[in-house]
């Protein structure tokens, strides 16, 4: 990494400000990412393995979740529960979903209940930008950090005057899509204000057809953004960042038979103000608020009180970043977090809110024969005491074209309410049973890496990672929920993008060995070999493009009983820019109608399966008119 790179990491500390100084100043920068070392940063400097998705990359492979668009991370296994609103769990080098955090806009939106986050209700025309950070990083973030840390930006002006657009698509399953919104402002002041509205028919998510469980599940979306940025200098910047998803969600109930459904709420608000303070202290501080409501309903006319529930989390933070450039070849990045989790639900729990707090420290140098990074993060949680974790990496320069990484990470997971304090199970005639533990401890994790990365030229790179991670004191639900699990994950990754023969090409391969050290089992759900190739081309007004995924068999319990045969999925796309403002897309998912299995359950007696979609397709037109 260059010294000019380095001061330029800490001018650019948020991604509007990226986007800011790449518009005005009209100077050619590297490739910027942001969430690897909590500054913006050169993606060839950042020593985390990190995989991007932009704007440009949504409106080509036109993704209808986010979860398509994280089955190309390599390494990564995407599960669904069936469905048109299907439950995505993630799985990034072996950990669950409640081992990666997830942020919108810096504001982590996992439900304090259960530690997940709801991927399947984020609506990508409202996204210009994902960044998934495979590996420990609790050094910066704390909690949750193990497999990785995967940031959704949300969509934002990246120039000045007015810049409307307008979308409509309709596909199978009775799916229809809306969003509009406009972009723009001044040079000082930059405004992005975006809507839509997604609703499907669905399908029968299971095979169950009894009461009202044979019906299709639909699912219906509503999304608002905004984001406002304010320049009041060169070296002084505000912002304000809102997402707001609502809608409902249909879904099977295989044992009674009625009409379930979801109404929920994702939502992620923050503002920021940024400073260069002095020509080496660079500080950004940083407010927010989260919120993930679950109100589940049922129509059915035979429904009881207990299928209607509630689960709602409310989250404030605060964050506040500062980077010194120290000396040339010297960087310190000090920070702290704050943030409040609050649980109210139907169930009454125990306790029903929680803080944490941290500080962290992080020193990287620079010189012309290696680089190096370590950090170190306190977090203070009200219910599980303190904890540090610990993070290094050694950076090799191999000639002009090659770098070795080598590096070392801490990680822990905090408890979540469920775990510590869920109610305790009453059954007349046989008393209360115990369902939860205050007594639980974080589950903790040590992971090496040894990263290879090759540029064969501005476009075109090989990626590469051999990684282990040992997890210990590992949550798992006995007869109460105890850290009783040890893990281990051995794991490689590839990717590889160049253009060829004009075709955009882009291939990621993720093989692991993911064990519960105390049984041999293999983790379940955890797929231990996937790969995804996407290829894309343009011929003038016309594009097209393909994309074909593989994922191997896995095991859907802890004891190895029950199979899933793995599966090959190729979708293809295609568009026409008929006006230069003008766009159609046509997009056909399982073009080969492949029948798989990406998760199962238990009916009366015996293991079900979830229903996947067959062959669909999706007719989208695109304006973007001019003025």
């Amino acid at each position: 990494m260059k010294l000019s790179r380095l001061a330029l990491a800490v001018a650019l500390a948020s991604p509007v400000s990226m986007q800011a100084f790449a518009d005005d100043a009209q100077v050619d920068l590297p490739a910027l990412v942001v969430t690897s070392g909590r500054v913006g940063e050169a993606r060839s400097d950042a020593t985390a393995a990190t995989t991007v998705f932009t704007r440009a990359d949504i409106e080509r492979l036109r993704p209808r979740s986010v979860g398509e668009l994280l089955e190309r991370v390599p390494g990564a296994t995407v599960v669904r529960n069936g469905g048109a609103g299907n439950v995505t769990g993630l799985f990034i080098r072996g950990m669950s979903s409640a081992q990666t955090l997830v942020l919108v806009d810096g504001q982590r939106i996992a439900a304090a209940s259960n530690g997940a986050a709801s991927l399947e209700f984020l609506d990508p025309s409202q996204i210009e930008r994902i960044e998934v950070v495979r590996g420990t990083r609790s050094a910066l973030y704390g909690s949750d950090a193990i497999g990785g840390v995967v940031q959704i930006f949300t969509r934002r002006a990246d120039r000045a005057g007015a810049h409307p657009y307008l979308r409509l698509a309709a596909g199978s399953d009775g799916t229809f899509e809306r969003s509009l919104g406009v972009s723009g402002g001044t040079e000082q002041t930059r405004v992005h204000l975006g809507a839509s509205l997604s609703e499907s028919e669905g399908f029968d998510i299971t095979q169950s057809e009894l009461g009202e469980s044979g019906d299709d599940d639909a699912l219906r979306k509503r999304s608002l953004s905004l984001n406002v940025t304010h320049r009041f200098s060169e070296r002084a910047e505000a912002g304000l960042s809102l997402l707001d998803q609502r809608g409902q969600v249909e879904f099977d109930d295989i044992y009674a038979g009625t009409a379930p459904y979801d109404d929920y709420q994702l939502s992620a608000a923050s503002a920021f103000f940024s400073a260069q303070l002095l020509d080496r202290w660079h500080s950004r501080l940083e407010i927010g608020h989260s919120e993930d409501k679950r109100d589940t309903g049922n129509d059915a006319s035979f429904a009881a009180a207990s299928d209607f529930y509630t689960y709602n989390t409310y989250r404030d933070s605060a964050s506040w970043v500062n980077t010194l450039q120290l000396a040339p070849a010297h960087q310190l990045l000090l920070g702290a977090d704050w943030y409040e989790d609050r649980l109210h639900a139907t169930t009454t729990f125990v306790e029903e809110s929680r803080w944490n707090q941290a500080a962290f420290i992080q020193h990287r140098y620079q010189g012309e024969a290696f680089a190096t990074e370590l950090g170190l993060r306190h977090d203070d949680n009200e219910q599980f005491g303190s904890v540090n974790t610990w993070s290094g990496a050694l950076t090799l320069p191999l000639g002009d074209a090659d770098q070795l990484i080598l590096s070392y990470s801490e990680g822990f997971r905090a408890p979540t309410f469920n775990d510590l304090y869920y109610p305790d199970y009453c059954y007349p005639g046989f008393g209360c049973f115990a369902s939860a533990n205050p007594d639980l401890q974080p589950e903790t994790s040590r992971s090496y890496e040894a990263q290879w990365r090759h540029a064969f030229s501005e476009t075109g790179s090989l990626e590469a990672s051999l990684y282990r991670i040992d997890l210990e004191d590992a949550i798992v639900f006995t007869d109460i929920p105890r850290n009783v699990q040890t893990a281990r994950v051995n794991g490689f990754e590839a990717t590889y993008q160049e253009t060829l023969l004009g075709w955009q090409t882009r291939l990621a391969v993720g093989i692991l060995d993911p064990r519960d050290r105390d049984s041999g089992h293999v983790l379940p759900r955890r797929a231990k070999r996937t790969a995804s190739l996407d290829l894309d081309r343009r011929f003038g007004a016309f594009g097209v493009g393909g994309t074909w995924r593989l994922v191997s068999s896995r095991y859907d319990d802890a004891a190895n009983d029950v199979r899933i045969g793995g599966y090959g999925v190729v979708d293809v796309r295609g568009s026409w820019n008929a006006t230069p403002t003008l766009e159609f897309d046509i997009k056909i998912a399982n073009l080969l109608g492949n029948d798989y299995v990406e998760t199962t359950y238990r009916g009366f007696g015996a293991r079900e399966v979830y229903e996947t979609a067959g062959t669909t397709a999706l007719l989208g037109m695109t304006w973007t008119p001019t003025f």
